[in-house]
């Protein structure tokens, strides 16, 4: 079993990330712009995807230390419900956003990003629009579709 690590955040120095293995599990910071007479340091513990948001937990403390016990206390009792398919999840879109970048970094652009001239047609069928003679086919379909959503 994978032991909880923290890991500063290099944006912020009062930030921390906690991992569970190479799972991105929860964060622990100083909080901002709260007074100086309530708890100073705040967790959360919960991941996405892989965890639905109502089945994260979050609180605050007065110091780190007990920041940490309370993110491990959490941690303890979310762990026993969690499938190696939920971390395997979160791992899965971490690497599809990576990948996305890296297209985007190019210069290129997501297939779905490019613009398409095919179209399904009510009937179930895929063809090309700007071919004349498969679009023909499908238009008494089409405008047969639109009536009736009329």
């Amino acid at each position: 079993m994978a032991a909880l690590t923290r890991r500063r955040y290099p944006k912020r120095p009062d930030c921390w990330h906690v991992y569970y293995g190479d799972v991105h599990v929860g964060t622990i910071a100083i909080r901002s712009g709260c007074p100086v007479d309530v708890d100073q340091w705040s967790w959360g513990c919960g991941f996405y995807p892989g965890m639905e948001p109502g089945e994260h937990q979050d609180g605050t403390a007065v110091d780190i230390d007990r920041a940490c016990a309370e993110f491990e206390a959490a941690w303890l009792r979310i762990l026993p419900k969690l499938s190696e398919a939920d971390f395997q999840a979160w791992r899965d879109e971490r690497d599809w956003t990576a990948q996305k970048y890296a297209i985007w970094d190019r210069g290129e652009k997501l297939p779905t990003q490019l613009p398409s001239s095919m179209m399904r047609c009510p009937c179930g069928a895929r063809f090309d629009s700007h071919d004349p003679a498969g679009s023909y086919v499908h238009r008494v379909h089409i405008y047969a579709e639109e009536a009736r959503r009329r």
